[in-house]
């Protein structure tokens, strides 16, 4: 790939057929090509794309293969996938990507993009065979001067076409798309030639690759570029209440008020209009329906008389963008497909307007316009704008901050077009939106059963149960794959941390997850769960289902939140299992239990004393270090020695050492969960899914370049002993026994993988005593090390991917409606704040300071001294 170019060659409309080797062949598509680079943003390829095929740019999505992988499909999601994509094709000129959405592209919006610049250039359209190819593609900085030749001319149109075919890789440029505009030299208009509408050529191909046509979470990031994000674009429904509603019914006895925007249901939303269109009569949201764009490109939309329209339709939304330019509020006395009158709403005012149908020339035509206004400005200052008017600016408001909160976004339209707005009607509004761009999120639930079908269809051998109540409410699902619990079961070390995490819902569903530990430390799911709350049933229901899928001859190592109270439940199903307390739960608990007075160190060195005792794996380091903690604070020796052992400490902990690993093994689960809060449920688990099958599908490559035989984070460790080990002195005791000198004496027994320093054994890796025997002895470290450790164990965790759900984002296929599922019924405040202090039994207790009784602090307190 030459100066980090490369050639997309783009498939779409095929179909996809299993080979025998379990490879996929495309075909029936069609396929044209684009040239990218690094600085190519991906909102402009997916917008091209669109273009291109005709597809909704809103729900396009885009999938490519990793060199020499014809099986595992790879989804690109934002700009850091993209770049990513073109790394992995740095040996590469060309790329085959598949991409697929449902039918119907705006044109408008794909305008406003490329005048911004994306970055993407088309190519010479290719009939793709398989093989390398040649890359091609117009000089796109010459599309100006195309436009303008080929209005004037058609010779020198075809004189154009002719040089971008003739065009050399080294001579293409990467220049982002020309913006429409005007050219002094030829008196014309000229536009972008891009995309589907180009002098391009198409054919049906047949590729020989794999896909599994699988959609991607309709989660968006924001990019430099406008683009929707996982929340949605956002409208907000606001309209007059009822009262005022019949008031006004009674007042003009039948006539449509307008409140800056038509509300008819035969109205539709403010749409774009063809592109054949004089720019005097277009009415499209323009720069993306920004409100200051809107209020400035509305105050031309009506000229006077003589205007054409296509439609009645056209002219209302050229009317009511009109209004809210010039600020005020009209009323349509007739208002039919053949005739439109309207006037101010202030009694009295003359301004007017009269639009009809002119069968002649098949145009809607203003006939009488007075556009003098008598009325001061009255009628704007009550002004409440109309449901679809929010819609067009609240969704473009969040396009580009996409976390705007309600009150923001109230205030951003009070400065822009002047309208006090409460926060209840902008949160309402916000959730409408959501519903109408992400589908509802309470029907969402009834594609439960479908995705449970689809993923033992397609991952067969999986494990999925869904429960409902009587009342076919949700009350559980459970989801593991087959290649992750084979996975598990085959080569992880046996250890599952157990976790819940909120779902981020409105119905505050609980996500559970059972994760293992990669030969490299890294986290690696096995199984999640989603349940209507966090409770012992559900968690005991949860480990049941785990215990199903799950099998394996060595005893488990449960590790959990000490605080969640899982012990009982786990004896209860895995009876042979060790349950151990979460490292990171217990610093975190640790630290809000410290109270002074401190002494000697201060509280700063506590935290790190606890884990010094974790670790101590002698009674008398263990005695020394918190014998520390009680000379420091006598508060955190009494909550450190409360704190069961056995659960904890290697000293006394008798299952597979984990608590080395403090991090939050639920973080990433949490951080998917707020990014996409807004989405739906089956957004939500289609997201899980992609996180764990990107996860799969990047560590598989990743892990293909390491040439050492232990993983990176051990092989650290190894070399870090080694030094260590040079400076020691060793004695052979025999063939099998060595006694090894530094500040005390320990022995080695290599046959038994053993040190008197028990670090090898409960490690796992020769400790520096050992290496020093090994050196004396001409014994290979890695000899020694846990297979669980080495690079090839960690290869064949990440072996098997995850087969793509066809059809998880948005249904590609008619499925079966006749099964309903109702989300679980929220709970009320008191139940939440009951079960968070079940969580906690160990949180702190405010005690005022005042009365000194618990419970309250001194400003609430009602005590008389």
């Amino acid at each position: 790939m030459a100066k980090g170019k490369l050639i997309l060659i783009c498939q779409s409309g095929g179909e996809f057929i299993t080979k025998d080797d379990g490879t996929l062949s495309y075909e029936g598509s069609e396929a044209n090509a684009v040239n990218i680079n690094h600085e190519t943003l991906f909102d402009g390829l997916k917008l091209t794309l669109a273009e291109m095929f005709n597809l909704d740019q809103n729900t396009i999505y885009i999938k490519y293969f990793l060199p020499g992988n014809r099986r595992n499909l790879i989804t690109l999601r934002n700009d850091k996938d993209l770049k990513r994509m073109i790394d992995y094709h740095g040996n590469s000129v060309t790329a085959d990507i598949f991409v697929n959405g449902k039918d119907g592209f705006d044109h408008d919006a794909y305008k406003v993009h490329m005048s911004r610049g994306s970055g993407v250039k088309l190519a010479e359209t290719v009939n793709h065979i398989p093989g390398p190819l040649a890359p091609a593609s117009p000089n796109v900085s010459n599309l100006k001067n195309v436009a303008c030749d080929a209005k004037t001319s058609p010779d020198a149109a075809a004189a154009a076409d002719k040089d971008a075919e003739s065009s050399s890789p080294g001579q293409t440029d990467t220049a982002s798309p020309v913006s429409s505009g005007h050219c002094a030299d030829h008196d014309c208009d000229y536009q972008p030639q891009l995309g589907a509408n180009s002098d391009i050529r198409q054919s049906s191909v047949g590729l020989d690759m794999s896909d599994s046509p699988a959609d991607t979470v309709k989660k968006r990031r924001r990019a430099a570029s406008w683009m929707i994000d996982a929340h949605g674009p956002t409208s907000v429904a606001v309209s007059y209440n009822e009262m005022n509603r019949r008031k006004q019914k009674k007042n003009n006895q039948g006539d449509d008020i307008l409140v800056v925007i038509d509300d008819l249901e035969h109205s539709g939303d403010i749409a774009g209009v063809p592109n054949d269109l004089d720019n005097s009569s277009r009415v499209a949201l323009p720069g993306g329906g920004l409100p200051e764009n809107l209020v400035a490109s509305g105050k031309d939309c009506i000229t006077g008389v003589g205007q054409d329209f296509i439609s009645v339709r056209e002219f209302r939304e050229a009317l009511q963008k009109y209004a809210i330019a010039h600020r005020f509020v009209y009323k349509l006395k007739k208002n039919d497909s053949n005739r439109a009158s309207g006037k101010c709403i202030e009694e009295g005012c003359s301004w007017s307007i009269l639009a009809s149908w002119v069968p002649a020339s098949q145009s809607f035509r203003i006939k009488k316009f007075n556009d003098s206004h008598t009325c001061g400005g009255e009628s704007w200052k009550n002004a409440l704008p109309a449901k679809k008017l929010l819609v067009s600016v609240i969704k473009d408001k969040l396009r580009d901050s996409p976390h705007h909160k309600p009150r923001e976004i109230a205030k951003s339209i009070s400065q822009d077009l002047g309208i006090q707005l409460k926060y209840t009607q902008v949160r309402r509004g916000i959730e409408g939106a959501r519903e109408q761009l992400q589908g509802s999120y309470k029907e969402s639930y009834n594609r439960l059963p479908w995705f449970c079908k689809k993923l033992v269809e397609t991952n067969a051998g999986s494990f999925v149960k869904l429960e409902t109540s009587e009342e076919k409410i949700l009350q559980r699902l459970f989801v593991s794959f087959l290649s992750c619990v084979e996975s598990f079961q085959n080569v992880c070390r046996p250890i599952l941390f157990l976790n819940a995490t909120s779902l981020r819902s409105k119905y505050q569903e609980s996500l559970l997850t059972a994760t293992a530990v990669d030969a490299d430390d890294g986290f690696f799911p096995v199984a999640f769960g989603i349940v209507d709350s966090e409770n012992d049933d559900n968690w005991h229901w949860f480990l049941e289902q785990l215990k199903s899928a799950i099998s394996t001859s060595l005893p488990l190592t449960l590790v959990s939140d000490r605080e969640k109270g899982l012990e009982k439940f786990v004896h209860e199903v895995f009876e042979n299992a060790y349950h151990g307390y979460s490292i990171h739960h217990l610093l975190e608990s640790f630290k809000r239990n410290l109270k002074g007075p401190f002494q000697g160190e201060g509280r700063g060195v506590l935290p790190g004393k606890l884990l010094a005792a974790a670790h101590a794996v002698r009674p008398g380091g263990f005695k020394r270090i918190t014998e520390e903690i009680r000379q420091i604070s006598s508060i955190a020796f009494d909550w450190v020695m409360h704190i069961e052992q056995e659960h904890w400490t290697c000293l006394s902990f008798k299952g597979e050492r984990y608590n080395y690993i403090v991090q939050n093994v639920a973080e990433p689960y949490g951080k998917l969960m707020e990014e996409i809060r807004e989405s739906t449920i089956m957004q939500k688990i289609e997201a899980l899914v992609y996180m764990i099958s990107q996860l799969i599908d990047s560590r598989q490559m990743e892990s293909s370049t390491w040439a050492t035989r232990l993983t990176p984070s051990k092989e650290e460790r190894i070399q870090e002993a080694t030094l260590d080990a040079n400076c020691l002195r060793v004695f052979i005791s025999s063939d099998i026994l060595f006694e090894v000198h530094d500040d005390s004496t320990h022995v080695v027994d290599i046959q038994n993988w053993d040190c008197t320093c028990l670090e090898w054994k409960a490690s796992g890796l020769p400790c520096r005593h050992a290496i020093a025997a090994f050196s004396c002895s001409g014994k290979c470290v890695y000899d020694f090390c846990s297979q669980y450790f080495t690079s090839e164990s960690y290869r064949s965790i990440y072996s098997k991917s995850i087969n793509p759900i066809p059809g998880i984002g948005s249904p590609t296929e008619k499925e079966d409606g006749n099964e309903k599922v109702l989300p679980p019924v929220p709970r009320s405040p008191n139940q939440l704040k009951e079960r968070s202090k079940m969580d906690d039994p160990d949180r702190r207790t405010v005690t005022c300071s005042k009365c000194k009784e618990p419970g309250h602090n001194k400003a609430s307190c009602k005590a008389t001294l």
